[in-house]
């Protein structure tokens, strides 16, 4: 299979998100750690995972021009994470975010993939801000972000129950 890539270093890729993800992001999207830092979006099924995909990811790159990207090994092309833009009403600026399958996380692949679409984003998407959120216990995320460049603004308020950590990155 042959796949959009849009950056790749010496162990991964960052591909443009399509349909035939479904089956990775079933997986993704009902591991512990997406369900207790993300939230259950009910996607159980790679057809509810193709209708995610098709109006939220997918449609993003259409009306914004980026949006998440599927990180993979570049070995062997399997699906590891994810991470990209959104734009969320209820913040000012593009909100950054990744999600990773457990058996990658602590290897420095979240690290490496983030850095490498920050670093292409700001100058090719034209981003002189961005946001993150992350619950305020969510601690790899923090220093993730904190890693990244990203300053702590304060607690951001949402529709759900906890408010969550805002950080922001200011290109100068």
């Amino acid at each position: 299979m042959t796949f959009e890539t849009l950056l790749d270093t010496a162990r991964i890729q960052l591909d443009h998100i399509t349909s035939n993800d479904a089956g990775f992001f079933v997986e993704l999207m009902n591991s512990e750690g997406w369900l207790k830092n993300i939230g259950d979006r009910n996607v159980r099924t790679s057809d509810q995972a193709q209708e995610y995909l098709t109006n939220g990811f997918i449609k993003a790159y259409q009306e914004l021009g980026f949006g998440y990207y599927v990180v993979r090994l570049k070995s062997c092309s399997t699906p590891i994470g994810i991470c990209g833009f959104l734009n969320k009403p209820d913040l000012s600026y593009p909100d950054f975010g990744y999600a990773f399958l457990p058996s990658y996380q602590g290897k420095g692949y979240a690290h490496e993939a983030c850095s490498e679409l920050l670093t292409f984003a700001i100058d090719a998407f034209q981003l002189p801000v961005i946001d993150a959120v992350s619950l305020p216990q969510n601690s790899p995320s923090i220093r993730l972000l904190e890693k990244l460049g990203f300053q702590y603004i304060g607690l951001h308020h949402t529709n759900s129950d906890s408010p969550l950590s805002l950080y922001r990155l200011s290109i100068k």
